[in-house]
């Protein structure tokens, strides 16, 4: 009888020590440390800078009756164009073949060939900007016919990324600080940061011109950097 009595009294207390376990917690397991309650915001930064460097195309087209014709004429054209690159300060570093292609050229109704278009690319980073005008002269005059840009850029466009993400932080930081008061709760630890991509934004400015040559405008670009932060609060 009394070992009868003694073994009801440890399944008795067997149950309830089950029903009073924490849901989900089982012997020895870590305990949940994800946040009951986050605020998740978006901040957002951004720095201004002046570009002082310059990315161009420039590109020769030939005609001729056969491909290798055509070719030929369009190599030796953009052989010029990189000499002139060259004699403008363009380092050969900095100039790039983009693109060469030859096409053929039919007659209205498209089922005879009448000849051939070549064409040849190249790209140029020209890292004085005052000096832009005047390469771009100098390209056109030795026989460049196609001419695109400026891609405009800033040699200290990483640092002002990093400026602006700083700028980032401290808004999303604001807005997390303001929604938690506003809610009656107290900000905690950060549990995620995710980084969106940087984005130049060009704005008009006064700039470099130069009546002798093409004028070539930097203005300005706001650099601007996106954080999607949460935030545990309690």
């Amino acid at each position: 009888m009394k070992l009868a009595l003694l073994a009801a009294t440890a399944l008795a207390g067997a149950a309830f020590a089950g029903v009073l376990q924490p849901s989900g917690a089982h012997g020895s397991a870590a305990a949940d440390t994800t946040p009951s309650s986050v605020i998740t915001v978006t901040g957002m930064g951004s720095t201004t800078v002046t570009p002082d460097r310059a990315a161009f195309s420039f590109g020769t087209v030939s005609q001729s009756k056969t491909a290798a014709a055509a070719l030929t004429a369009s190599s030796e054209a953009v052989a010029r164009v990189i000499s002139a690159l060259e004699k403008a300060g363009v380092a050969r570093a900095d100039i790039q073949t983009a693109e060469v292609s030859v096409s053929p050229r039919t007659n209205d109704t498209g089922d005879t060939i009448l000849g051939y278009t070549a064409a040849n690319t190249v790209t140029a980073t020209v890292r004085n900007l005052t000096a832009a005008g005047a390469t771009i002269d100098a390209a056109v005059g030795a026989g460049a016919d196609q001419v695109s840009g400026p891609s405009l850029l800033s040699s200290d466009q990483a640092s002002a990324y990093r400026d602006a993400l700083k700028a980032a932080f401290a808004d999303a930081r604001a807005k997390a600080q303001t929604l938690a008061g506003a809610s009656g709760t107290t900000l905690g630890r950060i549990t995620t940061i995710a980084e969106g991509g940087p984005t130049p934004v060009p704005l008009p400015a006064a700039g470099v011109a130069h009546a002798d040559t093409t004028p070539v405008e930097p203005g300005t670009q706001d650099v601007e950097a996106t954080l999607t932060v949460t935030f545990a609060v309690g």
